[in-house]
């Protein structure tokens, strides 16, 4: 059974448990992230940026911070896989890399997939250019806490004028079958010039103990690249989740993120894009679906730092039941970046009269020649197009399911992989179908 911590004692715990372990790599940046951590401490109410996201507290609550191994029964991930996709597949199981679950498909010559250990010791100078160059710990306690106490992690590198034919798969698995899990986990890609990359990234549990998973990731995107992203968080276990991604855009280059949200306890994303090249574009899509009591906030940043870039966010969300969502979405247009388009959208449906989302889209401007929007919008589901659908012979929860697959369906669209896109349509028909 896990020992429950008192509040005051949980910051002195998180750094004891730091001082216990044994960590090899990035011996710098972890004593640079600890001394950050320590002077920040975990974030609490009156911190603004976590104010509607009680992750203290449940970590309080239900976790303990002794270092010890995690044992794991998982000996397939045949449930955990997306039927039709051949794809490279990098397996973590509670946050340790499995060679013996992964499968990497795609030649040495398309793509290079190393650990981080390896790559420390035969990518160094790589690794020493890029690793821990885009995540800040200065402000942000979570991510001082990944940076710190990260366990292991990839480093994937395309190489110029290629595209990886095969998707790049990332599954988190964690086994909180006998035993808490806390696992801290690290990904560094870097795509050269003239390449393509696809990335799929999906979190599983199994078992009812709870589970604390940081993941932070950094991307660079070279000149005339492209990346297409998908995050899938559908953790049906009792899972508290910190998830950290940075993006470097250089010229020409252009990413399509989509992140959807289902299930976990909480969920915490935040998604920084830096667009530091002319003629550069950014599609970030969001839809999170929450019922029971699930939190999900979605912190994202874009900064435009030079001219000629066109970026678009679009976030979706419905709530049933207790849940709760949050949307903080910043948009930075810096004094160069002259004829930028930058647009933000958050639009939400609160099903329950007790769910509730807390949305707040900003804009700070120091450029004069651009084209700037955002807003957000929160309501409940039309009941005069309910009862349209009812006055042609469609039954009340069939009408109610489809307004809000109408709804929800709109940020698939931009999602190339034909056979992603049919899985996430999938889950969220189910969705849709069963829970509301």
């Amino acid at each position: 059974m896990s020992t429950v911590i008192t509040k005051k004692d949980i910051n002195s715990e998180i750094i004891s448990s730091f001082r216990d372990a044994k960590f090899g790599e990035a011996t710098q940046s972890r004593q640079k992230a600890i001394s950050n951590l320590e002077r920040l401490g975990m974030p609490t109410a009156k911190s603004e940026e976590y104010r509607f996201t009680p992750i203290t507290k449940n970590l309080e609550k239900y976790f303990d911070w002794e270092n010890k191994v995690t044992p794991s029964t998982i000996e397939s991930i045949d449930d955990f896989l997306i039927s039709g996709i051949e794809a490279n597949v990098l397996v973590f199981v509670n946050g340790s890399y499995s060679m013996s679950l992964s499968k990497i498909i795609s030649p040495a010559s398309e793509v290079k997939i190393k650990t981080l250990a390896e790559a420390f010791q035969s990518e160094k100078e790589i690794i020493e250019t890029y690793f821990d160059k885009l995540i800040s710990t200065d402000a942000d306690s979570l991510a001082a806490m990944n940076s710190a106490f990260w366990q292991e992690g990839i480093f994937i590198h395309v190489p110029e004028n290629t595209k990886v034919e095969k998707p790049v798969f990332i599954l988190h698995v964690n086994d909180a079958t006998t035993s808490q899990v806390i696992a801290h986990t690290r990904l560094l890609v870097v795509v050269d010039k003239n390449s393509e990359l696809s990335l799929i990234e999906k979190f599983d549990s199994i078992g009812n103990l709870p589970v604390f998973h940081t993941f932070s990731e950094e991307i660079l995107m070279k000149d005339n690249t492209q990346l297409e992203y998908c995050k899938i968080q559908n953790d049906q276990g009792n899972s508290y989740q910190v998830a950290t991604t940075s993006i470097h855009q250089a010229n020409t280059s252009k990413v399509n993120t989509f992140t959807l949200t289902l299930n976990g306890q909480l969920v915490r994303n935040n998604f920084g894009i830096t667009i530091d090249g002319e003629n550069c574009e950014s599609h970030f899509h969001g839809l999170y679906l929450l019922n029971d009591t699930t939190i999900a906030d979605n912190h994202t940043v874009v900064d435009h730092k030079k001219p000629n870039s066109f970026s678009n966010q679009m976030y979706k969300g419905i709530m049933d039941d207790n849940s709760k969502g949050v949307f903080n979405g910043k948009i930075f247009v810096r004094p160069y970046a002259q004829k930028t388009n930058a647009f933000q959208s958050n639009r939400n449906i609160l099903i329950s009269d007790t769910a509730t989302v807390n949305t707040k889209p900003q804009l700070e401007i120091w450029a004069d020649d651009v084209k700037c929007s955002h807003g957000c919008t929160t309501g409940q589901l039309d009941e005069e197009a309910v009862f349209y659908l009812q006055s042609r012979g469609i039954s009340y929860s069939t009408a109610k399911a489809m307004l809000l697959y109408a709804f929800a369906a709109e940020v698939l669209e931009p999602i190339k992989n034909e056979k992603l896109k049919t899985y996430l349509d999938q889950l969220i028909s189910k969705r849709l179908n069963k829970d509301f």
